[in-house]
């Protein structure tokens, strides 16, 4: 299936109320947002107030939105300021659960695909995903629960079966244009995507390392590996500098340009 991905990020003269903490992801939390407005309009309500409520995912019948950037953490799991699940894990809101009905049974089956996707991504099994509820109690995602969560997880699992069926990777989606803007956390995304379009073919076998935001040790030695593997290949020409400035953009762009 194909499931069309928007993205409204969060500002980040914001990022000190919603996402104030960089975040190496390691689970996905589930949530049902308990009112039945779309995906848009929940993110559209999340980032213009001043709650420290937020989330990474709203997925609709029709799309999804994503609002804050999966290496920043989001507070929606309810266990403290320094829990596992607002600090290591991918929130992702379905709506329509207040209703329910068809518009959510679709947002349920478009949240299990995008859940597949990012577990695709990143070699997770589905034991990375979780409730909200296993984090702080509370009954949530409460229609989803109430369907059957063993139910949700198998959708997630056949998504995820498919996935791995497919051989091949297209090239990175993520625009060039946004590594020219300087935009840190879109370029980190894209660089990302290229780390996963590289193992996927063959050029990194092994590479499991999260990227973090300010172009850090972490990233640093993804991208000397990076530049090992894809010598050999005569993809990479450019050089990096810190913090991701103008060496490493144009290095992150004849990546995408060379694939």
């Amino acid at each position: 299936m194909a499931l069309k991905v928007k993205k409204k990020l969060c500002p980040q003269k914001k990022y000190s109320r919603k996402c104030p903490y960089k975040m190496t992801p390691s689970y996905i939390t589930i949530h049902n947002t308990s009112n039945d407005a779309s995906a848009a309009n929940e993110v559209a309500y999340m980032l213009s107030n001043n709650n420290q409520t937020s989330y990474h995912y709203a997925v609709d019948d029709k799309e999804a939105v994503q609002a804050i950037p999966l290496n920043r953490n989001a507070w929606h799991a309810g266990d403290g300021g320094s829990g596992t699940g607002n600090r290591k894990s991918i929130g992702i809101e379905i709506c329509y659960s207040k209703s329910g009905g068809s518009r959510f049974d679709k947002a349920e089956k478009n949240a299990a695909y995008l859940t597949a996707v990012l577990l695709k991504k990143r070699g997770w099994g589905i034991s990375r995903v979780k409730r909200h509820k296993d984090w702080s109690g509370k009954n949530c995602p409460h229609r989803t629960i109430s369907k059957g969560w063993n139910r949700f997880l198998k959708m997630v699992q056949a998504e995820l079966d498919k996935l791995n069926k497919k051989k091949k990777l297209g090239k990175p989606s993520v625009p060039s244009k946004t590594l020219v803007k300087g935009n840190t956390d879109a370029a980190v995304e894209t660089l990302q995507e290229l780390m996963n379009w590289f193992i996927s073919k063959g050029l990194i076998k092994a590479v499991k390392l999260a990227l973090d935001r300010s172009f850090g040790p972490a990233t640093k030695k993804v991208v000397k590996i990076w530049q090992k593997a894809a010598k050999k290949k005569g993809y990479y020409t450019g050089r990096v500098d810190g913090d991701f400035g103008p060496k490493s953009r144009k290095a992150a762009k004849a990546w995408i340009a060379d694939l």
